[in-house]
């Protein structure tokens, strides 16, 4: 375990060293965060609430998404696949350590960097812009935290798998890019999934991606709560594993071709 903990730790170090990054994907974040907040100013103007939503939960939904995109990482994350193309990954699999372990770790410590530099910050700027509010329910804050914790270990699982499409095309990029269309509808970023028609939102729910924005944005907004709070956290859990499980199933698979391709 002190492995993948000095892993995790000098993958948050490593982050801060792209500072200039940092501030450029602060920026964006708040420019489409004002920009989506501004939509739902608009749209408001014409009724009260919508879907248990009034204006201010949309604003909030709004801001805690934006700062969930660096955290979540749901766009861009190719390091697993480059190591396949450039054939590391036969010195990675050699190595004595877990190999799914070895990239969750660092991506843990590439998480816990972006909910102190951008999550955070994101939000803020929205408090500061919008006066949104904060819970003062422990409860809450509790849950929240704990669906942080289990948003970065679904997104990581899932980002696996696309990664590990690798090993069977010529440029998993391509597989990226339509998984990514699916993770940016159907995780709630762009809107709540409360918002979606009955019959989408039945198929939303019943999907991973929901796991990685929505339901800790919703239990930040207070909008899950007692057993409907256990029961997406526990939903959060049982997706991990399914994906995890899936992914380590599939290295497996990997590896046994590569060492055919290998001779």
């Amino acid at each position: 375990m002190r492995l993948y903990y000095e892993l995790a730790k000098r993958s948050l170090k490593r982050q801060t060293a792209y500072r200039a990054a940092n501030w450029a994907g602060l920026v964006t974040n708040c420019f489409f965060g004002a920009l989506r907040s501004y939509v739902f100013i608009a749209l408001y103007a014409q009724q009260p609430e919508a879907a248990g939503y009034d204006l201010i939960d949309s604003l909030r939904y709004t801001w805690m998404t934006q700062g969930l995109l660096a955290f979540t990482f749901l766009w861009g994350w190719w390091d697993v696949a480059n190591t396949i193309r450039t054939g590391q990954v036969a010195s990675d699999l050699s190595k004595p350590f877990d190999y799914y372990a070895f990239w969750l770790s660092q991506d843990l410590g590439r998480a816990l960097y972006h909910l102190l530099f951008r999550t955070v910050p994101t939000y803020a700027i929205g408090v500061l812009l919008f006066g949104l509010g904060l819970s003062s329910d422990p409860v809450a804050w509790g849950g929240f935290l704990a669906s942080l914790l289990c948003a970065a270990l679904v997104s990581f699982a899932f980002r696996f798998l696309v990664n590990l499409s690798a090993f069977w095309t010529l440029d998993a990029r391509g597989v990226a890019m339509i998984a990514n269309i699916f993770t940016t509808f159907f995780s709630g970023l762009l809107l709540p999934i409360a918002f979606f028609p009955d019959w989408l939102r039945v198929i939303a729910l019943a999907l991973p991606f929901q796991a990685m924005i929505y339901v800790p944005t919703a239990i930040f907004l207070g909008k899950l709560t007692g057993w409907s709070l256990l029961l997406a956290l526990g939903e959060q859990v049982a997706w991990f594993v399914v994906l995890a499980l899936f992914g380590r199933i599939l290295l497996g698979a990997a590896t046994r071709r590569l060492v055919v391709q290998g001779g």
